[in-house]
C-alpha cells in the first residue's frame, strides 16, 4: 500500500512492515524543514497502526542522506547569524528521539553514502543493513560545527574516545566494511532493502511486546546501573508475564507448534 500524504518521503507497507523511503534523490536526500517533519509524521503513522510490526528506513537515489538541507532558510548563514542550536532542538532532535523512542524497531537500510547528521539518523536506527563499500561521513568540522543529534554518543560508545575524536576531526570516510567491524552495523548486502525486509519478516513473528521491551530495556542498559537495569528488568517482564502472547508462547512451546501473537 501506499500512502500520498508526504511530501518528501514515500510510505508504503508490506507485509506489517512499513516503508519510510527519503524521497529527495536530487539533493542526496538532504533533510529540510519538511524532510524531517515528515519522517517524524511516518514514524508516528507506523506506531499507531496495530497491524505495522516493524519499520525501514531507506531512500531513493545514490544517498542514504546526506545530512541537513544548507540551503534550508533557517540554517542559511549567507543570510546572516544562524541558531543551530534551535535547529537541533526543533528539528534534529525530534527526529532522532522519534526513531529511539519508537516502539516498533527500525531497520535502516542504508542504500548509500551517510553524511553529517545523516549518519546520526542511520545510527539512531535499532538495526542497520548497508550496501558494500557505502562511505559514513562526519563532515561536521569541514563547515565549522561539531556532530549533533547524538552522533557524539554513538562515536564514542563504539569507537572509544581516541579514535572518534579523529574521525570526527579528519573527515575522512568510513565504509561499511569498517562500520562492520566496529559494531555500528548488523550486515551488509548488495540489495539493503530486500535483506533488511527479511529481517522484519523474522521481527514480525515475536510477540511485539517482547520486542519493545527489549528494545526499552536495551537502550537504558546503555546508560543506568546494574542495579537500576535489574528493576527496568524486572518491572518490564512483570507486564510481559501477564501478556496473552506470553501464554500463548509458552502454550504453543508445549504444544509443539508455532505461536501466533497478537501483541496483546
Amino acid at each position: 500500500m501506499v500512502s500520498g500524504m508526504f511530501e518528501t518521503i514515500k510510505y508504503t507497507t508490506q507485509s506489517s512492515t512499513a516503508i519510510i523511503t527519503l524521497n529527495r534523490p536530487e539533493v542526496y536526500n538532504a533533510l529540510n524543514v519538511q524532510g524531517k517533519l515528515d519522517i517524524i509524521a511516518g514514524l508516528a503513522k507506523a506506531n499507531s497502526d496495530k497491524e505495522i510490526r516493524s519499520i525501514i528506513l531507506t531512500a531513493e537515489g545514490k544517498a542514504f542522506c546526506s545530512g541537513q538541507d544548507l540551503n534550508d532558510r533557517s540554517v542559511d548563514a549567507r543570510k546572516g547569524p544562524v541558531d543551530i542550536g534551535h535547529t537541533l532542538e526543533t528539528e534534529w532532535n525530534p527526529l532522532v528521539e522519534a526513531i529511539r523512542n519508537s516502539e516498533k524497531p527500525v531497520i535502516a537500510a542504508i542504500n548509500g553514502v551517510c553524511a553529517g547528521a545523516g549518519l546520526s539518523v542511520a545510527l539512531a536506527c535499532d538495526l542497520k543493513i548497508a550496501a558494500p563499500q557505502i562511505r559514513f561521513i562526519a563532515g561536521f568540522t569541514q563547515i565549522g560545527l561539531a556532530p549533533d543529534a547524538g552522533l557524539s554518543t554513538q562515536l564514542v560508545k563504539n569507537m572509544g574516545y581516541t579514535k572518534a575524536y579523529a574521525f570526527a576531526l579528519k573527515g575522512k570516510p568510513l565504509l561499511s566494511e569498517e562500520m562492520l567491524d566496529l559494531g555500528f552495523i548488523n550486515e551488509i548486502d548488495t540489495s539493503p532493502l530486500d535483506k533488511a525486509l527479511a529481517l522484519a519478516l523474522e521481527i514480525n513473528s515475536l510477540p511485539p511486546l517482547s520486542v519493545a521491551a527489549t528494545k526499552k530495556n536495551f537502550q537504558a542498559a546503555q546508560e543506568k546501573s546494574w542495579n537500576e537495569i535489574l528493576e527496568i528488568e524486572k518491572h518490564a517482564q512483570r507486564k510481559l508475564g501477564f501478556s496473552a502472547d506470553y501464554k500463548e508462547g509458552v502454550t504453543a512451546f508445549l504444544e509443539k507448534r508455532k505461536p501466533t501473537f497478537r501483541g496483546e
